[in-house]
């Protein structure tokens, strides 16, 4: 498997953002529904932690930053409102064995 285990699929809950420290990289670890999706945990416009505080959009498949509240994309980053208008990155998430694994983005890992 390549990547880096950060935690137990049941640990995560459903609808929310959890911060991890993925290779010195913070990443928010998102679960909707069966799936788990990884993005870079800070707001490209604000600089402020998205899974701290940040509401997540299931249906949408966005993170909404707590401060100005832009979303990015759980998909491909991209932001959906402003301010923000510049993407974060997203990274590979998997599920294996019900341990999470994030690998990052351009990583061999």
């Amino acid at each position: 498997m390549s990547g880096t285990e950060v935690c137990s699929f049941d640990e995560l809950v459903d609808g929310e953002a959890t911060r991890f420290t993925v290779d010195g990289t913070d990443v928010a670890v998102v679960r909707v529904g069966a799936d788990v999706f990884a993005v870079d945990d800070i707001c490209s416009h604000a600089n402020v932690s998205l899974s701290d505080g940040g509401e997540v959009w299931c249906e949408e498949l966005e993170l909404e930053c707590p401060k100005h509240s832009s979303a990015f994309s759980l998909t491909t980053g991209e932001p959906s409102t402003l301010p923000a208008t510049q993407s974060i990155d997203v990274h590979e998430a998997s599920i294996v064995d019900g341990r999470v694994w994030i690998a990052l983005k351009g990583s061999n890992a």
